[in-house]
């Protein structure tokens, strides 16, 4: 009868560990996409910061360009004024260059496309680094979601270990199948899930 018993248990202890070496394959398997969602997030992370910096210092320059612009045509303007009450041919000829002057480097600063840094270049350029920024946001949302769904699913599978329960580790099957799925919608689509980036 103890050679009987020592059978079962035998096999009770070979079946547990070809249980615990598949849970271990899932934890192993979970904890890898981990990793890519992690690196991921953490790119988008630094890619969110550095265009919003971008955005922040392109606007900063469109305002510089804007008061100096207005600066120029407030003195071209008050010079006109001026130009309309002088009487001296020299003068007012010098007052008219200078007017001509300030307004064309005006223009300038409203739009150069040469250099990119007239103001409707540098509005056009800080929304491109906003949409950016927008999307490296909604990117790491989804990343973050994916590392989420990978740690409780690991968490859950080592519980399976502890407690020989399958359904834990089907459990950290599906948590790892959904973070595959955030993983994708952040590199592929992610502004398709629009209720990710507010979370």
């Amino acid at each position: 009868m103890s050679e009987l018993s020592e059978a079962i248990e035998k096999a009770h202890e070979g079946i547990g560990e070809g249980f615990n070496k598949k849970v271990a394959l899932v934890i192993a398997v979970l904890a890898l996409f981990l990793s890519f969602a992690e690196t991921l997030g953490k790119s988008a992370q630094t890619e969110v910061t550095t265009k919003n910096i971008e955005a922040s210092d392109l606007w900063a320059f469109f305002q510089a360009k804007t008061i100096r612009m207005t600066q120029l045509n407030t003195a071209a303007e008050e010079m006109t004024v001026a130009a309309a009450g002088v009487t001296d041919p020299a003068a007012k000829d010098a007052m008219t260059k200078q007017i001509d002057a300030w307004k064309k480097t005006a223009a300038r600063y409203d739009s150069e496309p040469s250099t990119h840094e007239g103001r409707r270049e540098l509005q056009e350029r800080a929304m491109a680094a906003e949409e950016e920024r927008d999307l490296a946001t909604a990117k790491y949302h989804h990343y973050e979601l994916s590392s989420a769904a990978f740690q409780i699913g690991i968490v859950l599978a080592s519980a399976a270990v502890i407690t020989g329960m399958a359904a834990l580790v089907w459990l950290a099957g599906v948590l790892g199948l959904l973070g595959l799925g955030l993983l994708a919608l952040g590199l592929y689509a992610p502004h398709a899930v629009p209720l990710i980036a507010t979370l």
